[in-house]
């Protein structure tokens, strides 16, 4: 079961991807008691995006995307998020 932080998440880039594919995968368990662990179980993820938005987009490009379009959540709700952003093809 997703937690609501990982539910804004997908909301947020399906709103503004339409992707083809997405996972928001909770790696918090992994990171229980280091360092950006807030307790909250939902403080490191993974993000793996697929979508026609990001063609011909180099990937800084669509990293900065993602983190717009996700607001306050990278760096300030989130301590980790890493990002695989891809069109679809690649």
């Amino acid at each position: 079961m997703s937690g609501l932080l990982a539910l804004e998440i997908e909301r947020l880039l399906n709103a503004a991807f339409a992707p083809t594919q997405l996972a928001v995968i909770n790696d918090s368990a992994r990171h229980s008691g280091h360092a950006g662990d807030d307790g909250s179980g939902e403080s490191h993820f993974t993000i793996e995006i697929e979508s026609t938005v990001f063609a011909g987009l180099s990937r800084l490009d669509r990293q900065r995307r993602i983190n717009h379009e996700l607001g306050d959540i990278p760096g300030q709700r989130v301590h980790a998020l890493a990002i695989k952003a891809r069109a679809p093809g690649e």
